[in-house]
């Protein structure tokens, strides 16, 4: 996949122009890429187009006008783009009764996910499972993280079983507190076929 340079990110003028339409593109984009395991997991797999998006939407909220900062946002957020033969992704931790709960209960719900990036997730294609690696620095023991980057390292035999109709494609989570599979849909099928071809 193509990495993102400096001259790829609008300024704050250009983009502006163009947020509304792109926002709306991207939205598009992002529901055929957002995979729910359980009511607690999500799934949203990345490409350059989301991660360009991200670090615009930085660059503006942040008004970061100096190019050195706009690299080092560029620099962030490249950890998100998928390597050759691999599908990258961030899961959220999603808390249905965010708003009813206190601080504490929050962090309880969140931390019950402890673990969780120690061999917990995979992508099972046909009867290939693979599993997740995540990106280290996102949980300590006394606090979990309720975003994490993980990627799935996609051998070619599995890249040709996902593009296989009638390969059964799940995402996975066996957690001792949390277990959970679903189906990937078509859609998503379709751009993790494309993520892979580059």
């Amino acid at each position: 996949m193509q990495t993102i340079q400096l001259s790829d990110v609008k300024n704050l003028v250009e983009y502006e122009r163009v947020r509304e339409a792109e926002r709306a593109r991207i939205i598009a984009l992002k529901k055929r890429r957002r995979v729910s395991v359980g009511e607690n997991l999500t799934f949203l797999f990345e490409n350059r187009e989301t991660v360009l998006f991200q670090i615009h939407e930085m660059v503006r909220t942040e008004r970061i006008v100096d190019e050195a900062r706009i690299q080092d946002e560029i620099d962030a957020y490249r950890v998100l783009l998928p390597a050759p033969g691999e599908l990258s992704a961030t899961l959220f931790i999603e808390i249905p009764d965010l708003m009813t709960m206190t601080q504490a209960e929050v962090r309880q719900a969140v931390n019950r996910f402890q673990g969780i990036d120690h061999d917990g997730v995979f992508l099972r294609v046909g009867e290939q499972r693979l599993a997740a690696r995540f990106e280290s620095g996102h949980s300590k023991e006394e606090k979990m993280a309720a975003v994490h980057y993980v990627r799935f390292a996609v051998p070619p035999d599995a890249q040709a079983a996902l593009g296989r109709a009638g390969e059964p494609v799940r995402l996975l989570v066996e957690h001792p507190r949390y277990q959970a599979e679903q189906d990937v849909p078509p859609e998503v099928r379709a751009e993790l076929l494309r993520d892979l071809a580059g």
